[in-house]
């Protein structure tokens, strides 16, 4: 099987320290994947190894079947990335930028014309499409991120904490689009901390845990006795902070 994304003994260092250690990945084409872990558990680092923002210290990553770092270009002509950090070029407006990441992709102009008003009327950005992206907030400037992740009609998206900042409305719109980007066969790898939303969205999840990946498969297999929450619990243990509460909040008032 020609996997999406496939990674092999994938570890990444910082002065001695293994943020990402010993990872190895198998994500199947048409897989809505779910990577999840703990805070500093290495899901960021992992993402921005398989997006060819970094490179990694020992091991290997191949993404749609081509070795991320030797054909970067070629890769990321073919996938999407909504990024922790939005790094949005704030002096632009929405219509500007969505035209300027499709220029960068090489879209023919009436392409690129015809996907940003489709994708600024999808998620409700008509109306601010003059406005500077420094003028909108942080769920606005989301969905600009993720229709620049989708003008180019990639093969494998990338979300990296997608629904943070948007509203219910927002989040419905992008859970429905997702679920028919990957109905066409289309990839997604998705990290979040929601995990209502990953067990709603999810067919594969994979657990990484003090940069080890410590389970992956299919998540009906991983949260066949219980919930996706206990699952996960199990897996990295529970924090020594839950038995804690507040001295406050201990009296009878």
């Amino acid at each position: 099987m020609e996997y999406a994304i496939q990674t092999d003994g994938l570890c990444k260092e910082f002065d001695g320290f293994r943020a990402v250690d010993d990872v190895s990945l198998r994500v199947e084409r048409g897989a809505f994947y779910g990577f999840l872990g703990p805070n500093g558990a290495g899901k960021s680092t992992t993402i921005k190894i398989l997006t060819g923002l970094m490179g990694p210290t020992a091991g290997a990553a191949r993404v749609l079947g081509a070795d991320i770092h030797r054909d970067g270009l070629a890769v990321k002509q073919r996938i999407g990335i909504v990024p922790e950090d939005l790094c949005l070029f704030e002096n632009l407006t929405a219509r500007e930028y969505l035209t300027f990441i499709g220029r960068m992709y090489r879209l023919p102009r009436p392409v690129i014309e015809e996907r940003r008003e489709e994708l600024l009327s999808l998620l409700g950005l008509e109306s601010e499409a003059k406005k500077l992206l420094l003028e909108f907030s942080h769920g606005m400037q989301k969905k600009v991120a993720l229709a620049a992740a989708l003008i180019h009609d990639p093969d494998l998206l990338f979300l990296d904490e997608p629904f943070e900042g948007l509203d219910a409305l927002a989040s419905r719109t992008i859970r429905l689009t997702l679920e028919r980007f990957v109905g066409r066969e289309s990839t997604i790898f998705l990290s979040s901390h929601i995990l209502a939303i990953v067990e709603r969205l999810c067919s594969h999840v994979g657990i990484i845990h003090r940069g080890k990946l410590v389970t992956e498969g299919p998540l009906a297999e991983l949260a066949a006795e219980g919930s996706l929450e206990q699952a996960f619990i199990d897996l990295v243990g529970e924090p020594e902070q839950t038995s804690r509460s507040l001295s406050w909040l201990e009296g009878n008032g």
